[in-house]
């Protein structure tokens, strides 16, 4: 006799073999007892959880020469001809090439008919939601008042496309997903039948690829036996799955983790070298990830992983990771699986992925930045503090504190107050071309501060603007005053922002800071004291004719109206 695949030969044959279904085989066996048998059944649910099998032990059940009985016996001339397909009054039709209405009216005419061979005769219709409206129309006449001795079984996978009218008429089983334990039982006992040597990892690779399918869980199988050579090894269930080996993820996750980019490409190009599908990697690294994020919140739950198995080395990388770190290397991924979907070229997408989630800024440096901006600017107070007791001493408790004083209402003045005269210094010589010479300048030298590993500092100035420039300073305006006070307080950052300038524009310029709401006063104010200046560009860039301009000075004030070209 030729070779049978394992699900055909292992195809169960007693309701107790319908792995993971008890639900419907309870049911089923106590109608069963009870002799309340209706006379139509619809089995739905995914691929490969037992429908069809079910249906044909039922059959077998009904028929049974010891009925009533909860399991056929198998033994039976009847349980043995339906089980070999000898007897015509169990049929069994595919609704997927038998789908028109003249198939349905065959059997409408051919339903009255008594069965010739058991008490029963069964209808099994496989995929019954392929069939056409007139094709369920032509049956549902019979199937609402169908002779005593017909029974009918309907299977599909897809419920919602049946007519309600058709649902009505039916008791419906809902057919589940096998857990992936429930799969490796009935493997292992498989295995332990044929004789074959297969490793209890190996299996654990193949039901989870199989998703909750025990037909494809056996096939898989069945070709891992024919692929392996002594044992079934955990490389030769994922070779035939296409899945990626578990030490495979663990390596890339550990090179996004230490922002290692070099070994991020290397090991992907060891997977692409190796056939693997970029889209069966990215959907396993997704799973792998999410995995990792339930055994953080949960870690006894191991049932709920759906791609990792918790060995050493992942359940160590677990606790590195952050979940913050989790969610946004999910978002990414996600993100990078939906663009693989409409090009030709996935390994693009995957490279650039593997090279962003290894750039990824760490959340806890970016939770800290705020706090160490604070730590920056306590710093730079101290240090002006200092100052002002090395120029003027320390004071004894019984002398008048006038040397402190200015320390003092420095120290009792809130917020951040721009330098005004050295504004106006600048002002009286600034050009529209030093200023322009400045703006062309500004986003080189903003891409140079982030080179320069400064994000944070360099955050301060996303919504600051150059205002106002002369050959040897310029004028930034901030729209926030804590931003303004934190950059211009901090040394470090302006000492670095001054050389590059100096590299761009070549010569060292000055820095000021000023908050938008300072600006517009030190402005006002510089243009009202400067009116017959007609020399400066800054009052010639008033345009007095302006009706508009006018009006708004009239409802506003000038301190409060900044023109912009």
């Amino acid at each position: 006799m030729s070779y049978q695949a394992l699900y055909r030969v292992w195809r169960p044959q007693r309701f107790f073999d319908v792995v993971g279904q008890e639900h419907v085989t309870k049911t089923l066996q106590n109608a069963l007892l009870q002799e309340k048998i209706s006379h139509a059944y619809l089995f739905s649910g995914p691929r490969g959880t037992g429908k069809t099998s079910a249906a044909k032990i039922l059959a077998k059940a009904v028929n049974c020469e010891k009925a009533p009985v909860q399991e056929p016996c198998n033994e039976c001339p009847s349980c043995k001809g339906i089980t070999d397909g000898s007897i015509s009054d169990v049929i069994e039709i595919d609704a997927a090439s038998n789908n028109g209405v003249d198939e349905i009216r065959d059997i409408r005419d051919k339903v009255k008919y008594a069965p010739s061979s058991v008490r029963y005769k069964v209808y099994i219709i496989d995929e019954v939601h392929m069939l056409s409206i007139g094709a369920f129309n032509a049956l549902l006449k019979t199937l609402e008042e169908p002779p005593r001795h017909v029974i009918f079984i309907l299977a599909t996978t897809e419920p919602h496309k049946i007519p309600l009218t058709i649902l009505s008429r039916c008791q419906r089983f809902d057919f589940k997903r096998i857990s992936a334990s429930a799969i490796v039982d009935r493997m292992k006992l498989i295995v332990d039948e044929t004789g074959v040597a297969c490793e209890d990892k190996a299996m654990q690779v193949v039901a989870r690829a199989a998703e909750g399918g025990m037909r494809d869980a056996l096939s898989l199988l069945d070709q891992a036996i024919s692929f392996s050579q002594d044992t079934v090894t955990v490389e030769d269930a994922l070779t035939v799955t296409g899945a990626v080996s578990q030490n495979f993820l663990n390596r890339l996750a550990l090179a996004v983790k230490e922002k290692n980019v070099a070994a991020g490409i290397e090991a992907l190009e060891e997977l692409l070298f190796q056939g693997k599908d970029p889209s069966r990697f990215v959907e396993d690294f997704i799973l792998f990830y999410r995995d990792m994020l339930l055994y953080k919140a949960a870690p006894n739950l191991e049932e709920s992983m759906e791609r990792v198995m918790l060995d050493e080395e992942f359940q160590e990388l677990s606790k590195q990771i952050e979940q913050e770190e989790i969610y946004e290397i999910i978002e990414v991924l996600n993100k990078t699986q939906q663009e693989m979907r409409w090009t030709n070229h996935p390994r693009i997408f995957l490279e650039v992925a593997i090279v962003k989630l290894c750039q990824l800024a760490n959340k806890t440096s970016l939770a800290s930045s705020g706090e160490i901006e604070r730590l920056l600017m306590k710093v730079s107070q101290l240090e002006e503090q200092l100052q002002e007791i090395k120029a003027n001493g320390v004071q004894v408790s019984g002398e008048p504190q006038v040397a402190a004083k200015p320390a003092a209402q420095r120290s009792m003045r809130k917020g951040y107050q721009a330098p005004t005269g050295r504004m106006n210094e600048i002002l009286k010589v600034a050009t529209k071309n030093d200023l322009n010479m400045v703006k062309s300048r500004w986003g080189e030298m903003l891409g140079r501060l982030a080179q320069k590993q400064m994000r944070s500092q360099a955050a301060l100035l996303n919504e600051a603007e150059p205002v106002a420039a002369s050959t040897t300073a310029f004028i930034i305006k901030f729209k926030y005053e804590i931003h303004c006070q934190m950059a211009m307080e901090n040394a470090n950052f302006l000492n670095v922002l001054t050389n590059i300038f100096e590299e761009l524009v070549g010569r060292s310029l000055q820095i000021v800071g000023v908050p938008e709401e300072q600006w517009s006063q030190v402005r006002g104010e510089f243009i009202k004291g400067h009116q017959d200046d007609d020399s400066n560009e800054l009052i010639m860039e008033q345009p007095e004719d302006d009706s508009v301009v006018s009006e708004a000075v009239k409802l506003f004030g000038d301190a409060l109206i900044e023109i912009k070209e």
